[in-house]
């Protein structure tokens, strides 16, 4: 194979070859899913160490672009991003086949622990151990939600098995359970060691987080909770009504 002269303009070797596959991706010559050439072929194309190479792929890979099957090789990632309505309202399940897809669940673990992330305290959760509810959520096959839901010990095993196959808020009506209140903090955080394993990401690889804390009508049964979500698979939006316009723009 012939060698190529990398454009380095300035950068690093492990920039240059970084920015040539970019670019094969952008042209199309990479196609999504397809798998790119081996680190020894682009180590020997463009004359560089397999360290080099090594580099530039984990870059591409935290940038989104790459990903890396065990045993298979290194793919050009397909670029599927999903949209969800902030709409708490409305059946989750409801509000996934609105917009165009059709959620899937896996459930993880089930495990008594107490909740550690410093980010919920912000809703004041409990210091005793809670129920932590961890499952995947799947759009049309993508994994594109990981989802770690805590609750109360004593929330019936019913409920809880419901968690695992169900969005919380679906799960709770089943069970005739009516919601109070519901909180939302929307944030940005490097993935968590649950959610890099769940969506084959490197450490650091940044995501959409939603925070949550679901008050109900029934003593000793709120839900607090967070959403991770790959930057590239999931954006959120959010409809006002003009009555929510006109009550915001009225002065105070």
């Amino acid at each position: 194979m012939a060698r190529k002269a990398l454009p380095l303009n300035g950068s690093s070797l492990h920039e240059g070859v970084r920015e040539e596959i970019r670019k094969r991706i952008a042209s199309g010559l990479y196609k999504p899913g397809q798998a790119i050439p081996s680190t020894a072929q682009l180590g020997e194309e463009f004359d560089v160490s397999p360290i080099t190479v090594k580099r530039a792929l984990r870059d591409l890979q935290s940038a989104g672009a790459l990903t890396s099957v065990p045993g298979k090789g290194t793919f050009v990632k397909e670029q599927h991003r999903f949209l969800r309505e902030l709409d708490v309202w409305v059946s989750s399940m409801e509000n996934a086949r609105r917009l165009g897809f059709e959620p899937t669940m896996e459930l993880i673990s089930i495990t008594k622990e107490k909740i550690t992330d410093p980010t919920l305290s912000v809703f004041n959760p409990p210091d005793e151990a809670q129920l932590c509810v961890r499952k995947i959520i799947y759009a049309d096959g993508t994994p594109i939600m990981y989802d770690a839901a805590y609750l109360s010990t004593d929330v019936p095993d019913a409920i809880v098995d419901e968690f695992g196959e169900r969005f919380v808020i679906d799960a709770l009506r089943r069970h005739k359970i009516e919601l109070m209140d519901i909180r939302i903090v929307i944030d940005a955080a490097p993935a968590s060691p649950g959610a890099q394993q769940a969506f084959s990401i490197p450490n650091g690889y940044p995501m959409l987080r939603r925070l949550y804390l679901i008050k109900t009508i029934r003593p000793g049964i709120r839900v607090i909770g967070v959403v991770e979500s790959p930057f590239d698979r999931l954006a959120c939006s959010i409809n006002l009504p003009a009555k929510t316009i006109a009550r915001m723009e009225r002065p105070s």
